[in-house]
């Protein structure tokens, strides 16, 4: 991997989407390929990622507070 630039077309806003297996395969590659390239977007997805495996332990209760 390398360090980002900054510059170029990044894919956060992608990220959870990807995450839930939710992007057109040409989408899915597209990220996939970027996340290899930059450092910046691959640890956002790592927090993604991390986040929806939380969600599975939420459950109604914790929603409502009570």
């Amino acid at each position: 991997m390398t360090v980002d630039p900054g510059e170029g077309a990044h894919v956060r806003q992608l990220l959870g989407a990807y995450v839930l297996d939710a992007l057109t395969h040409g989408e899915t590659r597209r990220v996939c390929r970027h996340l290899r390239e930059c450092d910046g977007c691959a640890a956002d997805y790592v927090e993604v990622a991390e986040a929806a495996a939380l969600l599975g332990l939420v459950d109604e209760e914790d929603l409502l507070g009570e």
